[in-house]
């Protein structure tokens, strides 16, 4: 069964485009960084969707696990021609519900998934099963919108802090760098001085009622838990 069947995650369209989206070269990079500086065995990448970086990353030669909410996505993910140098497994499986034993990974890819939390408390979940999962010193790699996406006069839904619907008509996560770095911190996540935190597509005043693409922080964190 497909959770999100008749949903836009699951159309055709949008699994052939994910399908053939390339790899996000600053993930690359930061994933062979990480690999020269300590040994990386196991990586977990949380809505892999067709495996546009899950692919890639375990044809390095890693053991990766990748899950999704979309079983077409996994799908796609599964019929990606790929070397035998490393390992990829699949799950279907939610952001906030992760099929992993505490304390397993050495670094986690959120790539355009947290930003997908309906809700702060789902956000906050899916944050503290990513802390679940790592090892200390664990790296991650994180892509998610930023609240300058939105309009500074936007409101968020009603007994939310950073959960708007302005952007796509549905309920989505949209932070602050403050924000941001606090949320994470709360499960153990610091700034890694490495990778600093970058605000991508960020527009000019005058257009921001245009509501184009979103605004993306993308960045690199380090599990320190206390």
């Amino acid at each position: 069964m497909d959770p999100l069947a008749n949903s836009n995650w699951s159309s055709p369209s949008t699994v052939h485009g994910f399908s053939q989206s390339p790899p996000n070269a600053t993930l690359l990079r930061f994933i062979a960084d990480e690999r020269s500086h300590r040994p990386i065995h196991r990586v977990l990448d949380i809505g892999c969707g067709a495996a546009r970086n899950t692919g890639p990353i375990a044809d390095s030669g890693m053991q990766v696990l990748g899950t999704d909410l979309s079983w077409p996505m996994l799908v796609a993910a599964q019929r990606r021609p790929r070397s035998t140098k490393g390992r990829l497994d699949l799950a279907l499986a939610p952001m906030e519900i992760l099929p992993a034993r505490s304390r397993t990974f050495d670094v986690v890819v959120a790539h355009g998934i947290w930003n997908l939390a309906r809700s702060g408390a789902q956000f906050r979940q899916a944050v503290r099963e990513a802390a679940r999962v790592c090892r200390p010193g664990a790296g991650l790699f994180l892509f998610t919108f930023s609240r300058n996406t939105l309009p500074a006069d936007a409101a968020p839904v009603p007994g939310e802090t950073f959960v708007f619907t302005q952007f796509s008509g549905q309920p989505q996560c949209f932070l602050t760098e403050e924000e941001l770095v606090l949320e994470l911190g709360s499960c153990g996540f610091v700034k890694d001085p490495r990778g600093p935190l970058t605000e991508h597509n960020r527009r000019r005043p005058e257009d921001l009622g245009a509501m184009r693409g979103p605004v993306i922080y993308e960045g690199t964190f380090r599990f320190t838990p206390a």
